[in-house]
């Protein structure tokens, strides 16, 4: 909306930024992350948006101070508030330094056995939060959020707000733990530029596995529960 109201362009995206002479030159990815492009917005002022935890926190220069200056908002800008409406609460995986992901596969407990009355689809989703609720036990451990695959939240089992991917929030954590995800691309282009990234499925070929530094072929309703209590014992939790 501000570019509009200034009638200029927006950057977006931006993984790096330079100057040449007086020109802004960013660099993004583009077709799925498999090349980076550099580019240059024709107008000014230059407007830009960066990947989150993708540039380094600066350290603090206490040196350096200033001051607030209010500025007075003209009455003819462009964009106007026409209203507010409710929206899903907030998942903050864009600043989250961990993400615990689960993906269709943990839906899949066999030991689990639903409420009467259910139906298939009903049941399915039930077994899929039982499964979300050991992913969220061990992001809390790690003080960290949790994040879905597209196929998790198109099967109803968690809100549009944890996806990460393509259509989800690109995300840059330090660690990135994908419980019972395949690994699909348009998944691998919202987490692939996490520091470490660890993968538990228990199909040995799954995808998610070329990504992972590490990664345990096994049962997540086996391994996640483990892991959790072993970082509660190392932190005292």
């Amino acid at each position: 909306m501000s570019a509009v109201d200034l009638n200029t362009g927006v950057l977006t995206d931006i993984s790096s930024l330079e100057m040449d002479g007086d020109k802004l030159v960013a660099t993004r990815p583009i077709y799925e992350g498999k090349v980076m492009e550099k580019t240059v917005c024709s107008s000014k002022p230059v407007m830009a948006s960066i990947r989150p935890r993708f540039f380094p926190k600066p350290e603090q220069d206490a040196s350096k101070s200033g001051t607030t200056t209010k500025v007075e908002v003209k009455s003819d800008a462009l964009t106007t508030i026409e209203g507010y409406s409710a929206s899903e609460a907030a998942v903050n995986l864009g600043d989250a330094p961990v993400i615990v992901s689960g993906g269709r596969g943990v839906s899949n407990n066999p030991s689990l056995t639903p409420p009467d009355g259910l139906s298939e689809g009903e049941a399915e989703i039930w077994r899929a939060h039982q499964g979300f609720a050991l992913i969220g036990d061990l992001a809390n451990v790690l003080g960290g959020a949790v994040g879905a695959s597209r196929a998790a939240v198109d099967g109803g089992y968690i809100p549009y707000a944890h996806q990460v991917g393509q259509t989800g929030k690109v995300v840059t954590p330090d660690l990135y733990i994908a419980c019972g995800i395949s690994g699909a691309i348009q998944h691998l282009v919202g987490m692939r530029n996490a520091k470490v990234i660890v993968a538990i499925n228990k199909d040995a070929d799954a995808p998610i596995f070329t990504q992972a530094r590490y990664g345990v072929v096994g049962d997540l309703f086996v391994f996640v529960p483990a892991l959790t209590a072993a970082f509660k014992k190392k932190l005292g939790k």
